[in-house]
């Protein structure tokens, strides 16, 4: 619950950034006829639309177990960031490369482009704000792992989807910056056409990098590798065990885990202990990690768990 409550903050502090910063721009970008500050106001309200969907996803990721979802709704919070990363190619992207490419075919002069620059800067100031808020959190999250590291383990896609949105909009912020200064300074309003395809170019990039990483939570992943030791150490530690084999594992969602454990029990065991041992060892790892929902073990022989790790191990190297 700890997590989830992070995650929100995080989520709700881009949120109201967002739809300060969208307002501004859009009406700075009226007010002077900037194709990237056009660009820039489209970038913050699809941010801002993409909060409301993680907000969403995680309200729907907590319902309950129920018969059609025996194992939760975990999964919600990954497709709607997957949708979150296609707002951000398609919307996004789109939007501003659609402008950048109608504005150098068809430049307008701006107005007042003073006020472009005082509506940046207050700009940069709300999402630096913003992702010291994301960075702090996914760097708590992180652990020992590198940043990129983390990117490609992390579990729960809200840290890192604000994170990854607020660094394009700051990336964003620079480029329209550079490109409403160098038309104002050159008198070649093309340039500002120019920075919102380098804005579509950020924005294009991100929701890639994005919707690559979301999918493959969607579809289905292992959890943490030391959380699978883990269960492998309770599990070997635990009496009438005489071997813990092997884990699989699959994350449903940000505190949501399946566990399917291979383990060999002594022979002298009767069915009912084997039965009590499994009692007892499944409360052994609920205890440790409230997050598996789910605890499935298989007695078996470690010859035969071998024989099931090799035949796995081929079918990914097709």
């Amino acid at each position: 619950m700890a997590r989830q409550a992070s995650s929100g903050k995080v989520v709700y502090a881009a949120l109201l950034g967002n739809a300060l910063i969208a307002a501004t721009k859009f009406g700075a970008a009226a007010w002077t006829g900037s194709s990237a500050m056009l660009s820039e106001a489209v970038h913050s309200l699809v941010d801002t639309s993409n909060e409301l969907l993680l907000l969403y996803g995680m309200h729907r990721a907590k319902r309950p177990p129920d018969l059609a979802h025996p194992f939760g709704h975990g999964r919600e919070l990954y497709f709607w960031s997957f949708i979150v990363a296609l707002m951000v190619f398609g919307v996004g992207a789109g939007v501003s490369l659609y402008e950048g490419i109608s504005h150098i075919r068809n430049p307008v002069e701006m107005e007042s482009p003073l006020v472009n620059y005082a509506v940046l800067a207050l700009s940069f100031v709300f999402e630096s704000g913003s992702w010291w808020v994301a960075f702090r959190e996914f760097r708590a999250a992180k652990g020992r792992r590198s940043y990129l590291e983390a990117v490609g383990v992390a579990k729960d896609p809200t840290t890192f989807t604000v994170l990854f949105e607020d660094s394009a909009a700051l990336v964003g912020l620079l480029i329209a910056f550079i490109g409403i200064a160098c038309a104002h300074a050159f008198d070649m309003p093309m340039l500002d056409g120019a920075a919102s395809i380098g804005i579509a170019l950020v924005l294009g990039m991100a929701g890639i990098v994005l919707a690559r990483r979301t999918k493959e939570l969607l579809i289905g992943e292992g959890a943490y590798p030391e959380l699978q030791r883990s269960i492998l150490d309770i599990a070997a530690a635990q009496p009438g065990v005489a071997s813990a084999n092997g884990v699989i594992t699959t994350q449903l969602g940000p505190n949501q885990v399946i566990a399917m454990l291979s383990a060999e029990f002594e022979d002298r065991l009767t069915t009912p202990e084997i039965e009590e041992c499994v009692r007892q060892l499944e409360a052994s790892v609920r205890a440790a990690y409230p997050e598996i929902t789910g605890l499935f073990v298989k007695p078996q022989t470690e010859a035969a768990w071998k024989s099931r790790r090799a035949a796995m191990e081929a079918a990914s190297l097709d």
